[in-house]
């Protein structure tokens, strides 16, 4: 089977294409990537069997088509995801998640491919009072510009299989956490200040509740639905531990043996959602999914890896990881132009 991975150079679909590729031996992944600020050929490194990459726009509708010949499914992760970008500007959010989501659309109709697997986020549900669960029926109700242009989205992938058939599923998951998450998210945020004994800044009370999800639980209910999604059916995705956002800055801060007075509570997030959580039983009883990582093993585990992988994070803090003169993942390079 040959699969194009959108966005497959950030940090859940870099973690999707090593899955991939290292565990399913009849799979042969195109990474497409424009390498957009959150985009690393690092993140890819080492993978080199079975994998081309391809740099490119997903709103180049030529370039796209191109990438879908011969491609069995797509795997759609890419899109623009930070929430308070979105709030600083919101244009790009618009171009990339609306537009973007809907020249691959085209091109996978034009090419008949036969899985198109939409990948989402629990934000277009909006947010929860202190009961419930997002289940799939919950009326989509965004209220960020990036939450709004990820239920646009959802949308005209709905409306492509309703309208052409095209064999689409959707996907909404959880807050994510784990290897390879770039810097300006929670959770590497707060573990590269702590390192560095500079200010944890944490948005309002600390009080916003999030369902985290690790990455590699969330890949592989991904390789799942791929496998036997239903067309047209949307999956939630869920890890089961919800907590606080000051909660789980406290247990970062513990996994480090620093201390508490680094927390400093700073000017709440406009429009900030106040809790999230995600009903995964749809998933569980019909594919037979459930998450594996409990938030204790998950967090120590990706504390480890930052610690170990300073490189990494450092090449990003000084803007190193853009240059691309030397290929960094060992694939073979394509190129969309």
């Amino acid at each position: 089977m040959k699969i194009v991975v959108t966005g497959g150079a950030g940090f859940i679909g870099s973690n999707f294409v090593r899955m991939m590729v290292s565990e399913q031996s009849d799979v042969e992944v195109v990474t497409y990537d424009a390498l957009t600020y959150a985009g690393n050929l690092a993140n890819l490194a080492g993978i080199v069997d079975r994998h081309t990459f391809v740099r490119g726009d997903i709103c180049d509708a030529q370039a796209v088509q191109q990438v879908m010949a011969g491609v069995d499914a797509v795997v759609h992760f890419a899109a623009e995801s930070h929430v308070d970008r979105s709030i600083a500007s919101s244009a790009e959010f618009v171009r990339t998640n609306v537009e973007g989501t809907r020249v691959l659309l085209e091109a996978a109709r034009s090419a008949g491919v036969a899985k198109f697997v939409h990948v989402s986020t629990d934000e277009v549900y909006g947010t929860l009072g202190d009961e419930g669960a997002f289940t799939e029926m919950t009326p989509l109700a965004p209220n960020s510009p990036y939450s709004a242009s990820k239920a646009g989205s959802d949308l005209l992938a709905r409306a492509f299989y309703e309208t052409y058939g095209l064999p689409v599923v959707i996907t909404r998951c959880s807050n994510n956490y784990g290897p390879y998450q770039f810097p300006e998210k929670l959770i590497p945020l707060m573990i590269i200040h702590a390192l560095e004994g500079r200010p944890l800044p944490v948005y309002g009370d600390g009080g916003n509740v999030r369902d985290w999800l690790h990455v590699s639980d969330h890949n592989r209910a991904i390789a799942r639905v791929l496998e036997a999604g239903v067309p047209g059916q949307v999956y939630n995705i869920g890890g089961h531990n919800e907590r606080t956002n000051l909660e789980m800055v406290r247990m970062i801060l513990r996994l480090l043996a620093r201390d508490e007075s680094l927390i400093t509570f700073v000017q709440d997030r406009l429009g900030h959602d106040r809790r999230y959580a995600m009903d995964a039983t749809k998933i569980e009883h019909e594919l037979g999914w459930t998450p594996q990582y409990d938030l204790e093993r998950g967090l120590a585990e990706t504390v480890a890896w930052y610690l170990e992988h300073k490189e990494w994070w450092e090449r990003i803090r000084t803007g190193a990881y853009q240059t691309f003169d030397q290929p960094q993942s060992g694939a073979r390079l394509g190129d969309a132009r």
